[in-house]
């Protein structure tokens, strides 16, 4: 016998936000992360530097650097950047961004699409209340829509991977965009009809396609298995069912056609299979986990007990379907949170059913938890921001001086700014959900959500500067710039594409591997000590003496050595 719904919700309770309270939080957590910043070290900067080789002339079917094949083996992001970068009056980092930007705003308009057609479900709906008042259909599937924004703005491990132009970030939009396709064919009773069909497959083979050839066929071909036995469920017709099988076998085929061409298609079809057995490597999953998906997965969990009753029904089944493909993915990955960040689109769908079941207490705590978790995390920023420009507190100053040696802080109202009027908004947002007011579904994300934007932007303003001097490649690059001769090259062994990339770009170098043809004409030669043993079989070392060695940051971590020829 089916479980009575657990959620009881008032028409009050399903008043929608106010329009321009996402549209501002958008706007808050997208632009700061795309405008402003170096591209960052690893991952970050290695999708650049093979944008960088496309555009430069490289292959464009063989993603590579140099002529070292890219990993992961991907495609359409770089094509992405690549193409924006030739085609934008922007600068390069920049330009390459622009892409992004529209795959983050399409990953959260299809998480709240998604989440608001599941909310349409019958089964889904909250109880009906004996004297009448309860909350209409579209009003409360637009309120859940909400919560579930605000719960995937909040997550802790969307903020810097979705901001980097890497093919975790394309596959983060496409898997969303598929979640919102089967969501459509899941809800087929609600908007029937042939256009709603096409529509429908629209979506499905341009998610299918943007995953595969962003390199996760396998993370595709299981949620396609999983939704097709999903659709099984409801009157879809037999024709969707063989368009999306033909979309997502068509999209699996095409990648695997680029992967043979570039030579790679047993890295294409491998799985990594390094599962972690351990009792270590388990808590490591769990931590992972745990600051990860937080809160996301905490509401999620409130979720599935409230409505367990209710497993079965796709506003709960599926979207928890599509978190277990992704955590079992994630667990086969050796705990990859490139892997992992997948998981958001739907765990936020999730979250957003446990908003109606909450219990004023649970709420309350959570609220608190937020005003404790992220006033204290935005203080911290502060007083370091202030101890690097002022001295005090010294022992803060200290250690930003020590980690960062050669960094020479510099106040732009630009930066401030924008964080004292954050900080200020935060308060204010503080003082008003402590208040007494009308009650609201997504009331209980509203500080989760705002505490996550607030801290995003204190960090990409008051310590932009110091990240980028920190985790970016261009003080380290700028130094070995200034030994090569004007017009001059440079070679390079045991650096990896990261590394490459900021020479190219922050120093501006014409950069060649060792032993590759056209390297006879550079002076300079930039070698990773741990490389150095392996050097003798690319080049005549006996051509070559050491001329400095250059540490990236600290004199007692990573060091360079740099050769001149003899």
């Amino acid at each position: 016998m089916l479980q009575s719904t657990p959620a009881l919700v008032t028409e009050q309770a399903a008043r929608r936000l106010p329009r321009w309270v996402p549209w501002l939080l958008i706007a808050i957590y997208v632009l700061p992360g795309f405008l402003g910043r170096d591209p960052w070290r690893t991952d970050d900067l290695a999708a650049f530097a093979v944008m960088i080789d496309m555009v430069r002339g490289g292959p464009w079917w063989t993603p590579q650097v140099l002529g070292e094949p890219a990993s992961p083996l991907a495609w359409l992001p770089y094509w992405l950047g690549a193409l924006a970068m030739q085609s934008l009056p922007l600068p390069a980092e920049l330009a390459a961004r622009v892409p992004f930007v529209a795959l983050l705003l399409g990953t959260l308009a299809a998480t709240w699409y998604a989440t608001y057609r599941l909310a349409r479900q019958p089964a889904a709906q909250p109880v009906a209340l004996a004297f009448g008042g309860e909350a209409r259909p579209t009003d409360y599937a637009r309120a859940l829509a909400d919560g579930a924004l605000l719960a995937l703005v909040a997550t802790l491990g969307l903020a810097l991977p979705a901001h980097e132009v890497t093919p975790a970030a394309a596959q983060l939009a496409f898997v969303a965009l598929l979640h919102y396709a089967v969501v459509r064919g899941l809800a087929i009773d609600d908007t029937p009809g042939t256009g709603h069909a096409a529509r429908l497959l629209a979506w499905w083979w341009l998610a299918a396609w943007g995953l595969a050839l962003s390199g996760a066929p396998w993370v595709l071909l299981a949620i396609s298995a999983a939704a097709l036995l999903w659709w099984h469920r409801v009157p879809l017709g037999r024709a969707v069912r063989w368009g999306a099988a033909l979309g997502t076998l068509s999209a699996l085929a095409a990648a695997w056609v680029l992967a043979y061409a570039a030579g790679r298609t047993g890295e294409w079809t491998a799985v990594r299979w390094e599962v972690w057995t351990t009792p270590a490597t388990w808590l490591s999953y769990g931590r992972l986990l745990g600051w990860f998906l937080w809160p996301a997965a905490a509401f999620a969990l409130w979720a599935l007990w409230r409505w367990r009753g209710r497993w079965r029904e796709p506003h709960i089944g599926w979207p928890a379907t599509l978190v277990v493909i992704v955590l079992v993915a994630t667990w086969l990955d050796a705990g990859d949170d490139r892997t992992l960040l997948l998981a958001l689109p739907p765990l936020a769908s999730l979250a957003a059913f446990a908003l109606p079941t909450l219990r004023r207490s649970v709420s309350a705590l959570i609220d608190w938890f937020a005003v404790l978790f992220f006033t204290g995390a935005a203080l911290i920023i502060w007083i370091i921001w202030m101890a690097v420009h002022t001295g005090v507190p010294p022992k803060p100053a200290a250690n930003v001086a020590r980690l960062l040696p050669g960094f020479e802080p510099t106040t732009h109202w630009a930066l401030w700014l924008p964080a004292l009027t954050a900080t200020l908004a935060w308060l204010g947002v503080v003082v008003w959900r402590l208040g007494h007011h009308r009650p609201a579904l997504w009331k209980s994300v509203v500080l989760s959500a705002a505490g996550s934007v607030l801290n995003w932007l204190l960090l990409m303003t008051l310590w932009l500067p110091m990240l980028n001097h920190g985790m970016g490649q261009a003080p380290v690059s700028q130094r070995i710039a200034a030994l090569v001769p004007a017009g001059d090259c440079v070679l390079v062994h045991g650096l990896d594409a990261a590394r490459i990339a900021g020479l190219q770009h922050h120093g501006g170098l014409q950069v060649r591997r060792a032993g590759q043809p056209g390297g006879q004409r550079c002076s300079l030669l930039v070698v990773n000590p741990r490389d150095y043993p392996s050097l003798v079989q690319v080049i005549d070392i006996a051509d070559w003496r050491l001329r400095t060695e250059v540490p990236r940051l600290r004199e007692n971590r990573e060091r360079w050595l740099v050769f001149e020829r003899r």
